[in-house]
């Protein structure tokens, strides 16, 4: 199968989404299948490289704008009959070949050589990202909103320290597998067509070990433990999900490091809560203070205080806004700290206390809260 056959595949199909899907849904439906089909998940899946390349492949050209755009015309033209040249043949003046990548700089070299093989023509090897790692860390409620830096000691794979990550005993070195001559991919032809599955000699690594290490018994990775500083973002909430760009498993023959996904769990607070970017507090307040208005004084998280003005005859449960006094957002801007008050009523009363609530009685007592209960359709 020439390589502009490849714009025959249903990229959408493989992310699992309409021609229509936005940018965003695109790139959540990418991640998710990611995560879901990465090699380093499923070890004994020799299918699992094919799948997690394939995923990879679709996001590359629908994921990006000008290249969804440029996919988007040639699969429009497939559909009205239109077939590729050969090499050497022109349409609108240009080479169509040279979109695939059989000069520099084309579709293929876009793709990280999927329809060349994979082949990484300087060192027979291919690049291999990291994998990505998954961790937890808990904050205190305080440090969650205004952000910190917390320590986190990560154990994974790293290069095989006797071996460098060649796999091959000390003064040997592996060679370039002769079934895929170092490609890593083999081309399997299905239903008439081909299709790129990881070498089955080398297992997709593109070179072959016949003296293996013994430390590593010819994988070429280790185990390491390390001690990482991590900076939590101010606001962030709790069991919220935070990627760290590079910061996963170091990648293999030049690939770019994989990501670490850093899982918060976030502890209670004492006196205040969270709805958003907003704190909230409840307040308690006299009888008198919420029949009379007054004002009262209110803690804010950084130990502070503000005052607030209560107005006359504030119900009970009765919530008032302190603007930018909240939770730090991305922008840098603060939600507001909400304070709701709460009557305060008194289990024990003093003589005067007592006198003085029995002359309200007296004064209010034609006044009945509860008429309106048992007024007809009330």
């Amino acid at each position: 199968m020439s390589n502009a056959d490849w714009m025959n595949k249903d990229f959408y199909k493989v992310l699992g989404v309409s021609k229509e899907a936005s940018a965003d849904e695109i790139k959540k439906a990418y991640r998710k299948l990611a995560r879901k089909n990465h090699p380093d998940a499923h070890p004994d899946d020799p299918k699992a490289d094919e799948r997690f390349k394939e995923i990879s492949e679709a996001y590359a050209v629908v994921g990006d704008p000008k290249r969804r755009k440029e996919y988007d015309e040639q699969r429009s033209l497939f559909g009205n009959g239109f077939r590729y040249p050969g090499r050497g043949d022109s349409t609108g003046g240009f080479d169509i070949n040279d979109l695939f990548g059989q000069g520099t700089g084309g579709l293929g070299d876009l793709l990280g050589g999927i329809f060349t093989g994979g082949r990484n023509r300087t060192t027979g090897a291919r690049p291999r990202r990291g994998a990505d790692i998954e961790t937890e860390t808990r904050l205190g409620f305080e440090s969650a909103i205004e952000g910190a830096t917390v320590a986190l000691r990560m154990t994974g794979e790293t290069p095989c320290t006797a071996c460098r990550g060649t796999g091959a005993r000390a003064g040997t070195v592996p060679r370039i597998c002769p079934t895929c001559e170092g490609a890593g991919m083999t081309m399997t032809s299905q239903g008439g067509f081909s299709i790129p599955e990881p070498c089955r000699d080398c297992r997709g690594r593109g070179l072959i070990v016949d003296d293996p290490c013994p430390v590593c018994h010819g994988s070429g990775r280790g185990t390491s433990s390390r001690t990482m500083q991590v900076r939590i973002p101010a606001g962030v909430r709790d069991g919220q999900r935070i990627r760290l760009r590079g910061k996963g498993a170091p990648g293999e023959y030049g690939g770019p490091p994989g990501d670490l996904y850093v899982t918060v769990h976030v502890d209670g607070h004492p006196t205040f809560g969270r709805a958003g970017d907003n704190l909230t507090i409840t307040v308690p307040v006299r009888f008198d203070e919420a029949a009379l208005g007054g004002e009262i004084s209110v803690p804010t998280l950084d130990g502070k205080t503000v005052k607030l003005k209560i107005p006359a005859g504030t119900p009970n449960g009765r919530t008032f806004r302190v603007r930018g006094r909240g939770v730090t957002r991305r922008d840098g801007s603060k939600g507001d700290l909400l304070v709701t008050v709460s009557v305060v009523v008194p289990t024990e009363l003093d003589e005067a206390s007592r006198e003085a609530l029995q002359a309200y009685r007296k004064a209010t007592g034609a006044q009945d809260p509860r008429g309106s209960l048992f007024t007809k359709g009330g």
